[in-house]
Order: C-alpha cells, then structure tokens, then sequence
C-alpha cells in the first residue's frame, strides 16, 4: 500500500474506521479522530463516499460506547486485574473517571466524547451509576452521530477548502479538531470542578 496515494487510501479507509473507532473507546490514545478525518478529507479528493464514512464512524463509535458501558454496568471490570497490562488499563480508566468529575447525564453522555478522554471516562462512569440502558444507548447514539458529523465534516471542509493532497488536508483537519477538544475541555474542567463520584479502586494486586 502506497502511503500517500489517495487512491490507495480510499480503497482501505473503510476497513480501518471500525477496528479503529472500536479500540478508541478502550484506548484512547488510538487516533480514531484522524482516521475519520482522513476519511473526510478522501471524500473531498472523490476517494470515497461521505455518507459511508459516517455512517461507519458512527457505528462504531456507538458499538465501542455500548461495550464499555456493559463491562462497567455488570462489573466486569475485575476481569481487568488478571493481567498486569489489564491492571494499567483499569487504573487509566478510573483516572479518567476522576477527571471527568461527577456529571453522567445525559447531556454529558453526548457531549464529553468530544473532549480527550471523555468518551471512555464517560461511559464507564455511566455504566457504574446504572444509568438505564435505553437512555444511555440513545444519548451515546446522538453523541455518536454528532461526533462523526464533525470530524468527517473538518475533514472534508479542510480537503475542499485548502486543495492540498489529503494527508496534509488531514493533518490540518486533525490539528484544528486538537485545538477545539482541548478548549472544550480547559472550558468543562472549570465549570465542572467537582470529584468523580466513582470510588477509586481499591489496592490492586503487584504488576507480574
């Protein structure tokens, strides 16, 4: 695969947007955000279909939702602590938690996914609270939406707009999404500023 054909990237795009949205909702350090917005800005070069590209965003972001929810919601997480790479992803989680202070309403099950960290924190939390399942699969299901609206949206904005080849097109769309999440989150941090309602975990077992 030639890594900076268009053509090459557009045959391939669909196959990574679900594996990758579907980890980030465990680990958020994949770069689900630039994939999307890649597909974005494919869909400006005529690589591929906008509506597709969403469509599997979304569903993939809401089936990585409805995961983690589920693992938190019949604590299931224990499972976690049998492994010591298990161990670090559980303390990670409740990290987030922490961060993402108290609120899991619903306007916050939409919405904090686009702020770094939000989305796993978010729905982790909301699965411990026993949030209802019906509300929680819709609100994750509008936040999905909304969520892959927008980064398909820059991606595509950027690729129309700039003309570049579509990498660069996405690392512009990918550095303008950076700078919206941390504002929103520098913004949510301050009127929030409240703990996690979620008890920390307790000591957990020595790393192997």
């Amino acid at each position: 695969m030639d890594l900076g054909s268009a053509e090459s990237w557009g045959s391939a795009i669909y196959f990574w947007i679900i594996p990758v949205v579907l980890g980030d909702a465990i680990f958020p350090l994949i770069p689900s955000e630039m994939v999307v917005i890649t597909g974005g800005a494919l869909s400006a070069d005529g690589r591929t279909n906008v509506f597709l590209v969403g469509f599997l965003s979304a569903l993939a972001s809401w089936v990585g939702d409805m995961v983690v929810f589920q693992v938190f919601r019949r604590r299931l997480s224990h499972v976690l602590d049998r492994w010591a790479w298990g161990r670090r992803i559980h303390r990670g989680i409740h990290d987030a938690i922490a961060r993402a202070g108290r609120s899991s309403t619903y306007g916050t099950i939409i919405g904090a996914r686009f702020i770094p960290g939000g989305r796993l924190a978010t729905s982790a939390a909301a699965g411990i609270a026993n949030v209802a399942v019906r509300g929680f699969s819709l609100c994750a299901g509008i936040g999905a939406v909304l969520w892959a609206c927008w980064l398909v949206g820059l991606g595509y904005f950027t690729g129309s707009a700039t003309g570049l080849p579509f990498w660069a097109s996405s690392l512009i769309g990918v550095v303008l999404g950076l700078v919206v999440g941390a504002a929103v989150g520098v913004i949510a941090t301050r009127r929030r500023g409240n703990p996690s309602p979620v008890e920390e975990p307790g000591p957990l077992a020595p790393e192997a």
